[in-house]
C-alpha cells in the first residue's frame, strides 16, 4: 500500500470561550490534530490547506508551509501533534483541508483532513 493512504489525520476542536466576544461576533475555536505516519517509511509534511466554513457559508481558504512553522518529519508509526486555532463571525462552522507531504523516495502526496466542526456549546441541538 502506498503510504498516502497509510498517514491519517484525526482532528479534536473545542470552543475558547475566554477569547470569544458573542456581541462582536468573534468565536474562538481551537484544534489539535494528530497525524500518524502508519507505512513503513519515513514522510515529511511539506503544505498545508485548510478550508474553513462559517455557520453563514462563508469560506476562507489558508494555505502556507508546514504546520506551526515547522515541517515535521513522521517515522514508521509515529504521530506528531499540534494545536492550533481558527476565528469565526458565527458560534459554528466546519474546517477541512489537506496536508502535503513527501515519502522517503521524494514522491508528493496529500493526505486528506476530514471535516470537523467548530461548535461553541449548545449552539446545536
Amino acid at each position: 500500500m502506498q503510504a498516502e493512504h497509510q498517514v491519517k489525520v484525526s482532528v479534536d476542536s473545542f470552543y475558547l470561550g475566554a477569547q470569544s466576544d458573542p456581541a462582536e461576533q468573534r468565536y474562538v475555536f481551537a484544534y489539535c490534530v494528530n497525524i500518524t505516519n502508519h507505512s513503513s517509511l519515513p514522510v515529511q509534511l511539506l503544505r498545508r490547506y485548510w478550508l474553513i466554513t462559517d455557520g453563514n457559508g462563508k469560506q476562507t481558504e489558508v494555505a502556507g508551509d508546514g504546520v506551526i512553522g515547522v515541517q515535521p518529519e513522521l517515522q514508521p508509526g509515529e504521530t506528531y501533534s499540534y494545536t492550533s486555532g481558527a476565528v469565526l463571525e458565527t458560534p459554528v462552522g466546519t474546517m477541512q483541508g489537506y496536508y502535503e507531504v513527501i515519502d522517503a523516495a521524494k514522491h508528493p502526496f496529500q493526505t486528506p483532513i476530514p471535516l470537523f466542526r467548530l461548535a461553541m456549546p449548545h449552539a446545536l441541538n
